[in-house]
């Protein structure tokens, strides 16, 4: 029997973009023969996933997995919504997303855990999954939410089948208090998330230089004013707070939940729940994950690509 090394494994999956136990089978059969061992795989069907890695992968889903008080969130892609549709696609995502928790966030782990089920790790398995169904499809990005004591808290919007939707929201509050008081009000803080975008908790845990950059168009525009520079600087300080903060800062945000009164801020909020559950409340940490969001997706002329399918010009 041919000694089939792990380097040549390797060797055949970066050409061919095959699942590690497709490689290696193809490779036995063929007797260690690379070149062969492609043409077995094309003959399958398996070396579909090197001919689709470069097409954009911008549709997909979002999964979202909670228990008590740990929880996590992943994207995974793919060409079209209409593969997000299929109930094959859709466990994948589910079940990845149940491994999450385990990976700790971590997208490097999580590619190398185990599938559910398989004898391949989650990335061999994706890449099986390209071959199966024909497109594109990656694990994008993964966080995991957990407290010591309190709860973690769902949201899924347009969601699609349970679990898995466009936008997903995790909140995970910190307290002692009546555990489905804390249920409550964190799926509404995951509602006024999915709706509101903050970028932070507070204004201490913004990106300092998401900060300076407001504050330089601030600074340009007080200038622009004609005001002293001491009145100038006030007014820009001012404006940071009032407007920029407001729209970007969590806890600073009017709150968008039920119950709310358009005037209430979501600190103000949490502020209130505390009396109903019966501890001091702390938001800990969140995560909202919009499809897509970050990817630049190209424009095309799918005339045009249909008719150079078609060998016309």
């Amino acid at each position: 029997m041919t000694n089939i090394s792990a380097g040549l494994v390797k060797e055949l999956r970066d050409k061919t973009g095959a699942g590690m136990m497709d490689c290696k089978a193809a490779l036995t059969e063929t007797k260690g023969d690379i070149e062969g061992a492609v043409d077995w795989l094309r003959k399958k069907g398996l070396s579909k996933a090197a001919n689709k890695a470069g097409r954009i992968a911008a549709e997909g889903l979002i999964g979202v997995t909670s228990k008590d008080n740990a929880g996590a969130i992943v994207e995974v892609n793919s060409e079209t919504d209409f593969v997000a549709r299929n109930e094959q696609f859709q466990d994948m995502v589910r079940k990845i997303a149940s491994l999450a928790p385990k990976a700790g966030g971590d997208l490097d782990k999580l590619l190398a855990l185990p599938f559910p089920g398989k004898s391949l790790s989650v990335a061999d398995y994706v890449k099986e999954m390209v071959a199966t169904i024909g497109e594109n499809m990656s694990v994008r990005r993964a966080a995991a939410l957990s407290v010591g004591t309190g709860t973690v808290s769902e949201y899924v919007h347009n969601k699609v089948a349970e679990g898995l939707g466009k936008i997903g929201v995790l909140v995970a509050l910190e307290s002692t208090g009546d555990k489905a008081g804390l249920a409550s009000l964190g799926r509404q803080l995951c509602l006024h998330i999915a709706a509101a975008n903050p970028a932070a908790i507070t204004d201490k845990d913004l990106d300092p230089a998401l900060i300076e950059r407001e504050r330089a168009v601030y600074t340009e525009q007080a200038k622009a004013s004609g005001k002293p520079p001491e009145i100038a600087a006030k007014m820009v300080e001012g404006r940071l707070r009032k407007e920029f903060f407001q729209q970007v800062v969590l806890m600073q945000q009017t709150f968008l939940g039920a119950g709310g009164d358009g005037k209430q801020t979501v600190e103000q909020v949490v502020k209130a729940a505390e009396k109903t559950v019966g501890a001091p409340i702390k938001v800990a940490k969140f995560a909202r994950y919009a499809l897509g969001e970050g990817i630049d997706k190209k424009d095309g002329d799918f005339a045009a690509e249909v008719a150079k399918a078609a060998g016309k010009r």
